[in-house]
């Protein structure tokens, strides 16, 4: 149940030294936290979800105007047997509430030229498409996948769900680490095997979804190619919104609210133990444990004194390298354009230069690039009758550029307009009814993103892994971690895999309360 009322009175669940079971406090209603709420209380927790937003979700949150419905975060779905893990780990079949729907193709990608990539799952179309552009380069193409095959099996299916707690869990990951070259960037094992520009693009930008670099991730990202392929990209009816309602859906019948409009000031931490939180209107609300969905570098920085952080100082915090952000214009338009597709990138005339402006130079392009989203291209429900919803995604640099975004905001809109009506929407500006923009202040101030950082600090080696803010804290006991900013990362997979690697640490109830 959705809630914006007071938290409720803490029923008893399980017995435990004090009569009563053990009570956790999620503070973030993301995937990861949903995910973490649902373990917890299937292992026989007390469980109270805290939502700053009017709505659960997150970055997953769900804008609706002018009877258009538009998706704030995550579009697509890779993995779907870590959401089906959770609907059975509730007793209930995830089909039963979700429809998910295979992409074809998976993205569009479209160059600076007018051509196009029709990016899949078929291991023949994808030779055929490589083969357009570069005939010699399907052998190389063949090995890359080989290579991405075996990053999934050392990189995800071995380590996406441990959690990282000690130097010998780092020992232990070193083999597979050695075995995937896992130093190189991916963008360099691209280059290794294929030698047409536009194919380097192709096989290289899977790390931008999670807010990566691809001139300096770790190779080991390839691994999203070989997923991909596994288990296709998917769709959720209704949106990722829908997912989001189910997860929620899943906590009211295990007797877990979500309160929403409850914003975390603060982390209450007596003698190096998380005992609760404060609410920003001052209530407390007690905890025997406390699991941070929010942003990691913010939660420790802002939700914790300093006092309570000799591992992550504000100086460390400070030092560590962000992931881009994001400026995102939604809108609706009052004609169909049915021959543009469900996914499109759509890329400017640079990729490497480009990329170096956005994570190094911190500079604000003007020749950017596009993740164009039409969800209504397999949804028609998500707009009025006889109309389109949109997306257009511009990655850009974090908010160390010192762009005023208040000032700069409509210009740059104009300038994606533009830029869509030259390229896949013609007459763009006569179509559009509903608009809406969210720019790297919206990750700041309403998501409480470091920096305004979309996806919390850069996946690269040096903060991957045990590099990484640890599923359970290094400096406050009952303090846990999920969600982009802890193992293994961003993106859907990354953020139910956290809370599966907390899983992993987390005993049942009766034996926490026994410990």
């Amino acid at each position: 149940m959705v809630t914006h009322a007071s938290p409720p009175m803490l029923a008893e669940l399980a017995p435990s030294k004090s009569a009563v079971a053990p009570h956790v406090v999620v503070i973030g209603s993301g995937f990861g936290g949903l995910a973490a709420a649902i373990r917890f209380r299937c292992k026989g927790y007390r469980v109270t979800v805290l939502e700053k937003l009017p709505e659960p979700g997150g970055r997953a949150f769900v804008f609706k105007q002018d009877g258009f419905t538009f998706d704030a975060g995550p579009t697509i779905v890779t993995a779907p047997f870590l959401l089906e893990e959770l609907w059975a780990l509730c007793g209930r079949q995830f089909s039963d509430d979700i429809e998910l729907v295979p992409m074809q193709p998976y993205y569009r990608i479209r160059f600076a030229d007018g051509s196009h990539f029709d990016y899949s799952g078929d291991p023949q179309a994808m030779r055929e498409e490589v083969a357009r552009f570069c005939p010699a380069d399907v052998p190389g193409y063949e090995r890359f996948m080989q290579k991405a095959e075996a990053c999934y099996r050392l990189g995800f299916e071995e380590l996406g769900s441990i959690a990282f707690e000690s130097l010998w869990d780092l020992m232990a990951a070193i083999p597979n680490m050695v075995r995937m070259r896992a130093w190189r960037s991916i963008y360099t094992m691209v280059c290794e095997h294929l030698s047409d520009p536009k194919l380097r693009v192709v096989m290289s930008f899977h790390p931008l979804l999670i807010g990566g670099n691809p001139l300096s991730v770790t190779s080991a990202y390839s691994l999203i190619a070989s997923l991909e392929r596994r288990y296709g990209v998917h769709f959720a009816m209704g949106g990722t919104g829908a997912l989001i309602r189910g997860l929620v859906k899943l906590l009211d019948q295990l007797g877990v609210s979500v309160l929403c409009g409850h914003e975390v000031s603060q982390i209450l931490v007596t003698r190096s133990r998380a005992q609760g939180v404060v609410l920003r209107d001052g209530r407390k609300i007690m905890a025997d444990l406390v699991v941070s969905n929010a942003d990691t570098a913010a939660t420790y920085k802002y939700l914790i004194a300093p006092e309570h952080r000799p591992h992550w100082t504000d100086r460390r915090i400070d030092r560590g390298k962000y992931s881009m952000s994001l400026f995102v214009w939604y809108f609706g338009t009052k004609r169909r354009y049915e021959e543009v597709p469900h996914h499109m990138l759509i890329l400017g005339p640079r990729y490497e230069a480009l990329l170096r402006d956005i994570f190094h130079k911190h500079h604000l392009a003007d020749d950017f690039s596009l993740y164009l989203h039409r969800p209504t291209a397999t949804d028609p429900q998500l707009a009025p009758p006889g109309c389109d919803s949109f997306y257009a995604l511009s990655p850009v640099p974090h908010l160390d550029s010192g762009t005023d975004w208040e000032a700069h905001a409509e210009a740059y809109r104009q300038a994606v307009q533009s830029v869509l009506e030259q390229s896949v929407l013609p007459g763009l500006r006569h179509e559009v009814v509903s608009s809406r923009i969210v720019t790297p202040l919206y990750f700041q101030r309403e998501l409480n993103s470091l920096k305004g950082a979309a996806f919390g600090l850069e996946p690269i080696l040096l903060q991957s892994a045990w590099f990484r803010p640890h599923n359970r804290s290094e400096d406050v006991k009952d303090l846990y971690f999920v969600g982009a900013g802890t193992h293994p990362g961003a993106g859907i997979p990354g953020v139910l895999s956290s809370a599966k690697a907390l899983d992993s640490i987390i005993p049942n109830a009766r034996s926490w309360a026994r410990a």
